[in-house]
């Protein structure tokens, strides 16, 4: 158990590189399921099927940005950088999720502690007590958190929580 009273029982992930091939190929897997899914409705049904197929995919992609906006708006409202407990986050948190996840967990935007739109992303949520953790992300899915809680000394312990 680290000194400052944290137990972590994260387990790492597979490897960067497996994780790093299966976020390249999500895209284009997405893609081409998209347009397998006309083509058959395309062959089944004819336009018609196609109408629907289109209409079921606007439809989910609606869904999709409806729960962004509502996370983003709610995330709007709260100061940046600041979550309930640092600790009852970093319980919380897996490897692969993404940063829209992260922040409707935290309902705050997290504070950018790297270089503006360069890969990878970190971010950081602290709570009242000191505590806080740090995220980071590349290609917007989680890759590494690190938990920093105050010791009674006033020195910072960190708590490693995401396997690389």
């Amino acid at each position: 158990m680290p000194a400052s009273g944290v137990r972590n029982s994260h387990k790492p992930n597979h490897s960067a590189a497996c994780d790093n091939i299966a976020m390249k190929l999500q895209t284009p897997f997405l893609w081409a399921v998209g347009a397998l899914l006309i083509a058959v409705a395309f062959h089944k049904y004819g336009w018609p099927g196609v109408a629907l197929v289109v209409g079921g995919i606007v439809f989910w992609m609606l869904l999709h940005f409806s729960r962004m906006m509502t996370v983003l708006k709610r995330a709007a409202n709260a100061p940046i950088g600041h979550v309930a407990s640092a600790v009852m986050l970093n319980a919380k948190l897996k490897n692969g999720v993404t940063l829209l996840h992260v922040t409707a967990m935290t309902k705050s935007l997290g504070l950018l502690q790297s270089v503006k739109d360069a890969q990878p992303e970190v971010y950081r949520w602290q709570d009242t007590a000191g505590s806080h953790v740090t995220c980071t992300f590349t290609a917007g899915k989680l890759t590494h958190f690190v938990l920093w809680r105050p010791s009674e000394s006033g020195a910072h312990t960190p708590s490693d929580g995401g396997g690389e």
